[in-house]
């Protein structure tokens, strides 16, 4: 089923999926690795077809043997079968080592590829406002990045070997027809290569019924795929929230929307059930003649002509190998409808990552648009009207400068579009007019309501996102020390999940001790001092009156705690959302 997304069209063609997965892959680069490996499973593969060829001709001699009870000979022929084997042996684990590694090197190209894709600046947050195909990236670049690398090489490799081992036994089953007759009419007629049309014939009609039985499958698999993510994304968004539902007493209503979710999975499953089910009638039932009918189709040689057992038994192994190679299609048919279905989720989301960029280009040429430069001295806002359809927001006065070290308060009660202006001065939220010039990137740290501190070890988070390695450990503990969180100095080199073990006014603290660390010549706030408690709130005050007295900050806030650091205050004026402007794009 696919999915729909307000950035761009999904591939509908498998061409046009596998294009833009080779392309991905290549740019990851690991593909001279995967040159290499190819080149060393075609070489596999085509020694363990000839040994393959090799093992077929020993059931002549060897059922000879046994058909003549000639125990010499057949001792001679286990030798032979031993030999043969030690080889197949050996060729077989050779393969199955080149085979994982070849998955794993797929895995490895497409999730680099992928998230630098998507880890490009500001391109996540702009594809999280895409629509569905937004959803549930982690699906995308884990589970389905994963299954997409497993089944390719599988499949590849067993295409390519299905492929060799036709082409390999076709000449023997062409040769061993020779000589067969069919008389009707009074007249016998000659059949070339009798048996490799019945075994073409009995492949083809087996794989057009699994392919008009099997078909839907490719739609459900994918289905099953987007509502999977979905209950996910649910049982880890009421994990992560569990002490704020607990607070609502909402368990109820969390269970009824996790059994809705679940209640979408079970509906998929079932039609996948069903459909792979009749898919199985034609598999399975396919898979049960094959056992005899090499032999029907060898027969009348057999009782026509002096054709041994031993000729027979090998009659029928390359009969068997053809089939079983013209029926490939037939034995995968859920592997491929699986394959496909992924194909379409990593192709589609890797089209949204890219698209959404020109997306965002084209939004902001049809509506309004904001001149943005950079300005190393100051800060500088004019004109600014950024409007949603939920809310409108203005300055009054219009134009705001701020100089260096200078403190300028931007005043807003509750609903005026705090968070918004504050996306739209970090550059977050473009949909707006006016002129804004601010610092450089690498000279301004902007500090949202809610601190990001991320999961792993204490010191990485301090120093996030630059590498812990930047900093000595005295300056890290001077930092934590300055801030009140000394206590956590010792816990430095240990791991652990911090944006819950930290509450969020010492967050918000780790996050002023990350400044002292990365000294930036501007702070840009969103209602950040308000997130402190009083002894906190104190304690960064006289932070940025005395060792930070230098920076210049912009904060945004309701002003409900009157603050000594800011100097002059700038009114948010609200007003209601316009269609005129960005017309059903929600606020971020």
């Amino acid at each position: 089923m696919a999915e729909r997304t307000g950035t761009t069209a999904p591939p509908a063609r498998l061409g046009a999926q596998i294009r833009d997965t080779l392309g991905l892959f290549r740019s990851s680069g690991f593909g001279r690795r995967a040159a290499l490996l190819v080149a060393a499973l075609v070489g596999v593969i085509g020694l363990t077809a000839y040994m393959q060829i090799r093992l077929n001709a020993w059931n002549e001699p060897f059922y000879d043997a046994l058909t003549r009870k000639d125990m010499a000979a057949f001792v001679a022929q286990l030798g032979v079968f031993a030999a043969l084997a030690g080889v197949l042996l050996v060729l077989n684990v050779s393969q199955l080592w080149l085979d994982q590694t070849m998955k794993l090197t797929l895995r490895r190209g497409l999730f680099r590829a992928l998230v630098r894709d998507w880890m490009a600046p500001g391109r996540a947050l702009r594809l999280s406002r895409a629509g569905k195909i937004g959803e549930n990236p982690d699906q995308r670049l884990q589970a389905d990045v994963d299954q997409l690398a497993d089944l390719s090489a599988a499949l590849g490799i067993g295409l390519f070997q299905a492929t060799l081992l036709l082409g390999s036994f076709i000449g023997v089953l062409w040769q061993k027809s020779e000589g067969f007759t069919l008389s009707f009419g009074g007249q016998s007629h000659e059949i070339p290569g009798f048996m490799v049309w019945c075994a073409l014939f009995y492949a083809v009609a087996a794989s057009w019924l699994s392919w008009r039985v099997g078909r839907p499958l490719v739609a459900l698999r994918a289905e099953e795929s987007a509502r999977e993510a979905v209950l996910r994304f649910d049982l880890v968004r009421i994990s992560e929230a569990a002490g704020r539902i607990a607070l609502e007493r909402g368990e109820r209503a969390e269970t009824s929307r996790i059994e809705t979710s679940f209640a979408g999975v079970v509906g998929i499953v079932e039609a996948v059930i069903l459909a792979t089910a009749n898919l199985t009638w034609v598999t399975a039932g396919y898979g049960w003649f094959t056992l005899v009918a090499p032999i029907l189709v060898a027969a009348p040689f057999y009782f026509t002509s002096d054709m041994s057992i031993g000729e027979l038994m090998m009659v029928a192994g390359a009969f068997t190998q053809v089939q079983g190679s013209l029926r490939w299609f037939v034995s995968n048919f859920a592997v491929i409808a699986t394959w496909r279905a992924t194909l379409f989720r990593v192709t589609s989301f890797h089209r949204a990552v890219l698209a959404v960029d020109r997306a965002e280009a084209a939004a902001e040429a049809a509506g309004p648009r904001i001149d943005r430069r950079e300005d190393a001295g100051r800060i500088e806002i004019a004109g600014l009207h950024v409007v949603t359809p939920q809310v409108g927001v203005r300055l009054a006065p219009p134009e705001v400068i701020v100089g260096p070290g200078e403190r300028v308060l931007l005043h807003g009660g509750s609903g005026s579009g705090k968070t918004l202006l504050f996306d739209t001065l970090a550059g977050l939220w473009t949909r707006a007019e006016g002129h804004i010039a601010m610092p450089p990137p690498d000279r301004v740290m902007y500090l949202p309501t809610r601190a990001y501190v991320p999961p792993g070890r204490l010191d990485l988070a301090l120093c996030y996102p630059e590498p812990a390695e930047r900093y000595g450990h005295d300056q890290m503990v001077a930092a934590l020390d300055a801030v009140g969180l000394g206590h956590l100095s010792a816990a430095l080199g240990e791991s652990g999940r911090w944006d819950q073990l930290l509450g969020q006014s010492d967050k918000q603290c780790l996050v002023f001790a990350r400044a002292l660390l990365r000294c930036p010549d501007w702070l840009v706030m969103d209602d950040v001092l308000d997130q402190l408690d009083p002894e906190a709130l104190t304690r960064i005050e006289a932070l940025l009156q005395g060792r930070l007295a230098r920076l210049g900050v912009l904060g945004i806030g309701d002003g409900a705690t009157p603050s000594p650091v800011f100097g002059r205050v700038v009114q948010i004026v609200a007003e209601p959302g316009s269609a005129r402007h960005g017309a059903g794009t929600a606020a971020p």
